[in-house]
């Protein structure tokens, strides 16, 4: 049985995977407060703009695919490593950029560290973790998604309001939109540095061939069992003497295995109810409420602070009643609050922007932090456990890349494609189609989606 040092010990190293979550989130939300501050400096047409905030989701997609096959190679934690040096290099190089060109091609790097941190902490702490705690130590990614988020929009507005704009300069000279991404670097070496106290993947090691070393860990990490049993297990489990491939994925439904199309369309569905656009586009929708700048960006904080309050809930929640029941759940919750904003925005005023009259601009709002609290409680944190737990361990690297480079793929599409949707269909048509989308993931979880809570990752086979 496990005593409070070893799970002390468990909760520690999955923390500090868990930091590459924080990076994931501050780097996807810190453009949020320098989008205009970048178009003025570079003088960019709207498109111009577009990829700018775009462009780390398209490094995010490369960082994430390539991310499996690499950690399988040289180890989990040398994988954290390299997206440390990646956040760092983007972080500085932004901040310092000359051009829009070498923003964005810092940004991309940025993006790879992303995509990198997206799948190395789910497979790292799946691989750590007992099965009774699994579940709980996995939403710790997501929880540092949403405190990254928290943080980025903080800096933000502190650098902002201390310099009096995100253009105009704040420290030495240098314009406050500059700082907000260099303060990235201060998170991005912690990372980098904690990483390498923690200990390697025990089935990782015993993938190589390293029993002694495996046993140390599991001893570390799980306390009195019995080790030389749990390493056969995890032996037969991984196939040490295969060496694991994008090859391995391969199967009879479309080329791949059906586990993996599940892994992708359930990523795929996290992103394709719309939850980036509340993120991403809070501001301006906001604004479409009659709300003032600076009150819009204060909404924006309290929704990302609700976030963290949610994911709370949801790691309390997860190893209790299940992975299924919350996804079930905040499917339900998420169509309804989407087909309220819809119903809201269908009532607006005329005109250049969409202004909503009372009561329901109040009911948009309400309805968006609702939407906010399902998600947070289910999508958020849920499905980042199931693609660190629903693979066997021959496949959990490779198929997990695939996975977040479909989920990264999707929040590009959705990310650029908003305000043209926006454009043809009203804010009424976008928020309908992302209701759809939330009550087909109800039906998929349904269908396709197995209970994993309690169980060892040894007893799940392809």
């Amino acid at each position: 049985m496990m005593d409070m040092h070893h799970t002390g010990k468990v909760i520690m190293v999955s923390a500090v995977a868990a930091i590459g979550g924080f990076l994931f989130g501050f780097d996807t939300a810190v453009i949020n407060g320098a989008v205009d501050a970048i178009h003025a400096h570079f003088a960019l047409s709207s498109s111009a703009t577009g990829i700018a905030v775009a462009c780390a989701l398209i490094g995010s997609a490369v960082g994430a695919w390539f991310a499996g096959g690499i950690a399988d190679r040289i180890g989990r934690v040398r994988v954290m490593v390299v997206a440390s040096v990646l956040f760092t290099v983007s972080s500085l190089g932004a901040g310092c950029a000359f051009t829009v060109w070498d923003f964005i091609a810092w940004r991309v790097i940025g993006g790879m560290g992303v995509g990198v941190a997206s799948v190395i902490a789910p497979a790292y702490i799946a691989e750590v973790a007992p099965a009774h705690l699994r579940g709980r130590l996995g939403s710790l990614q997501q929880l540092a998604i949403v405190l990254g988020i928290f943080c980025a929009l903080l800096i933000d507005a502190f650098c902002a309001q201390t310099a009096g704009s995100s253009s105009a300069p704040l420290w030495f000279g240098v314009a406050a939109w500059r700082w907000m991404f260099i303060a990235g670097v201060v998170p991005s070496i912690a990372y980098g540095v904690l990483a390498l106290q923690i200990p390697e993947s025990p089935r990782f090691l015993v993938r190589r061939g390293k029993h002694e070393l495996a046993a140390v860990v599991l001893r570390q990490m799980l306390g009195d069992i019995d080790i030389d049993t749990k390493i056969s297990e995890i032996a037969r489990s991984v196939n040490a003497e295969h060496v694991p491939s994008l090859r391995d994925l391969r199967g009879p439904r479309f080329g791949l295995l059906g586990i993996v199309w599940t892994g992708i369309i359930l990523s795929m569905l996290q992103q394709l109810v719309g939850i980036n656009v509340i993120f991403y586009y809070s501001t301006t929708l906001w604004h479409s409420i009659g709300l003032s700048e600076a009150d819009a960006l204060t909404i924006s904080v309290v929704t990302s602070v609700t976030n963290i309050l949610v994911t709370l809930v949801a790691i309390a929640l997860v190893d209790r009643i299940g992975r299924r029941p919350l996804l079930l759940v905040g499917s339900a919750g998420m169509a309804l609050c989407l087909g309220l904003m819809a119903w809201s925005f269908s009532h607006g005023a005329p005109g250049p922007e969409v202004r909503l009259l009372a009561p329901f601009g109040t009911i948009a709002l309400v309805a968006a932090n609702g939407y906010v609290v399902f998600f947070g409680v289910s999508w958020g944190p849920v499905v980042w456990v199931l693609l660190g737990e629903m693979f066997s361990n021959r496949i959990r690297a490779s198929a997990l890349a695939v996975a977040a480079a479909a989920q990264w793929a999707a929040n590009f599409a959705v990310s650029v494609s908003f305000p043209g949707l926006a454009s043809s269909f009203g804010l009424v048509g976008s928020y309908a189609i992302f209701a759809v989308f939330a009550a087909l993931s109800f039906g998929f979880v349904t269908r396709h989606i197995k209970e994993t809570r309690g169980r060892e990752l040894e007893e799940i086979i392809d």
